[in-house]
C-alpha cells in the first residue's frame, strides 16, 4: 500500500459517503485494489476516520455498455447492495470526469442509468420494485403487501426489494416514533433472513410522504434513496398516492416515480464536501 489514497467526500441530502476510486492511475490517485471490512469501518468511523455512512468503491466496469461499478460498504464494514443516494453522487463525479449528461452506473442489482436534471439534480432509474417474498426476501410465503409484524406503536409493514430488502410501516406521525430504539430490532426480525432496512412513513398529503428511516448496518441516517423508493412504491399498494410523490426526509427532498414499466425512478441532489487523502497508518 503506498502512503495514502485519494477520496472524496460525498453526500445525498446528508447521507454522506467515503467515495474511493480503485480504477488506479494518476488521475484519480488510487493507492487501494480493495478494502476489509476493518478498514471500512476505520474509513466510516466519525472520530478517528474520515465520518460516513458508507463507503461508495468506484472500479472498472464489467460490461461494455457501463461507465463504472460501483460497490457499496456500509459503516459496519458488511457489503450491500444498492444505495440509491451513493448512485446519485457517483453519476455526479463520472459526468464531471466525461462531460456527459447520461452516464451508466453497474452494481451486483444491474445497470443504473443517471441522467443530469434539472436545478443541478441527478435522475436515477433504481430498477424495478420486486415484490415477491422470496425477492424481499422473507423467510416464509407471505402477501408483502401485509407482513404482520408488530413492534410498539408499528405494525403491518409493506415489504419492497429495490435491490436491497425494506420494510415500510405507516404511522399517524412519523416524528413521534423512537427509531433508535425500534429500528435495531426490526432490521434483525427473524422474518429477513438478510436484514432489512426499516422506513417510517407518515402521509402528508396524496403527493407528499415524511420518512424516516433505520439503515441495516448503518443506523439512523439523514436520507435513504432505496428507502425513499420503497415508500412511494409501499404508498401506491395501499393505494395512499399515485405512482409519483415527493419524499421528505430528514435531510430534504427525493422526487419518486414508480413509471409504468416497473422500474422506479428517483431525482434529487448530490453534493460534494471535501476531497482527502486517507494516512495508510488508518487502514494498517
Amino acid at each position: 500500500m503506498t502512503l495514502a489514497t485519494a477520496f472524496t467526500k460525498m453526500h445525498g441530502l446528508g447521507n454522506d459517503f467515503a467515495v474511493i476510486d480503485l480504477r488506479g492511475g494518476s488521475a484519480n490517485g488510487a493507492a487501494l485494489t480493495d478494502i476489509s471490512d476493518t478498514q471500512a469501518k476505520a474509513i466510516a468511523d466519525r472520530r478517528t476516520g474520515v465520518g460516513c455512512d458508507q463507503i461508495i468503491l468506484i472500479e472498472k466496469p464489467r460490461q461494455k455498455l457501463a461507465d463504472v461499478y460501483m460497490r457499496i460498504r456500509n459503516a459496519d464494514g458488511s457489503e450491500v447492495e444498492a444505495c440509491g443516494n451513493g448512485a446519485r453522487c457517483v453519476a455526479a463525479l463520472v459526468m464531471a470526469e466525461t462531460g456527459r449528461r447520461h452516464v451508466i452506473i453497474e452494481s451486483v442489482v444491474g445497470l443504473l442509468d443517471a441522467e443530469a436534471a434539472s436545478d443541478g439534480r441527478i435522475s436515477v432509474d433504481m430498477g424495478e420494485a420486486r415484490l415477491d417474498w422470496r425477492e424481499i426476501p422473507i423467510a416464509k410465503p407471505l402477501d408483502t403487501l401485509h407482513l404482520g409484524i408488530e413492534l410498539g406503536p408499528l405494525s403491518d409493514p409493506v415489504g419492497v426489494n429495490i435491490g436491497n430488502p425494506h420494510a415500510v410501516f405507516f404511522v399517524p406521525d412519523a416524528g413521534a416514533i423512537d427509531v433508535a430504539a425500534l429500528g435495531p430490532v426490526l432490521e434483525r426480525h427473524p422474518l429477513f433472513p438478510e436484514k432489512a432496512n426499516i422506513e417510517i412513513a407518515q402521509l402528508l398529503s396524496p403527493t407528499r410522504i415524511r420518512m424516516r428511516v433505520w439503515e441495516r448496518g448503518v443506523g439512523i441516517t439523514r436520507a435513504c434513496g432505496t428507502g425513499a423508493c420503497a415508500t412511494l412504491v409501499a404508498a401506491h399498494r395501499r393505494k395512499l398516492t399515485g405512482r409519483k410523490a415527493t419524499i421528505q426526509l430528514d435531510g430534504g427532498d427525493l422526487e419518486i416515480e414508480w413509471l409504468a414499466d416497473g422500474h422506479v425512478r428517483m431525482t434529487g441532489p448530490a453534493e460534494t464536501s471535501f476531497t482527502g487523502r486517507l494516512d495508510a497508518s488508518l487502514l494498517g
